[in-house]
């Protein structure tokens, strides 16, 4: 059943936009559109990556979590900054080295960064070892702490969900 419906996401988003595109539920729009939402994957298979599998659904519960309480308190934290004294703020970045190796895994590492305010992943180095964050309020001296922080908080349960 794989080789006939290799993304069955993909089969059902397209099925369904077609009929929505159309306009109409009619046999005739059902068919060319079941066509269709079996062509497009198959004729787009190679370019699309293979995914790493979810191991522990525990940890991927547990993770989304703690980046929502991350949101929220990180969000409090920066309108305090930013409302408060400017000098207080001590913009810097840091460099975390990287332990997973699959692109989607670096991808959400670095998407979580980014989302969570007071933070953006400006770069990663083209081994793919090394994610260079800018962060709004560093500390100086701290770089390795906050480095490591991070990584415990996000890299290690994404390992934990992809192993």
């Amino acid at each position: 059943m794989k080789w006939i419906l290799p993304r069955k996401m993909l089969s059902l988003v397209v099925f369904a936009s077609w009929l929505m595109m159309v306009n109409s539920v009619d046999p005739g729009s059902l068919v060319l559109a079941g066509i269709i939402a079996l062509a497009i994957p198959l004729l787009t298979r190679r370019f699309w990556p293979d995914y790493p599998r979810v191991r522990s659904r525990w940890a991927l519960l547990r993770l989304l979590g703690i980046f929502t309480y991350d949101i929220i308190i990180s969000n409090i934290q920066v309108a305090r900054l930013i409302l408060g004294p400017k000098k207080k703020l001590t913009p810097g970045f840091l460099q975390i080295p990287l332990e997973p190796s699959h692109p989607l895994v670096i991808a959400l590492f670095a998407n979580m960064i980014s989302l969570t305010p007071g933070t953006v992943s400006s770069n990663v180095s083209g081994d793919q070892k090394v994610l260079l964050v800018h962060m709004l309020n560093l500390e100086s001296g701290k770089a390795q702490e906050e480095a490591q922080a991070i990584k415990e908080r996000y890299e290690t349960p994404l390992r934990e969900i992809f192993a």
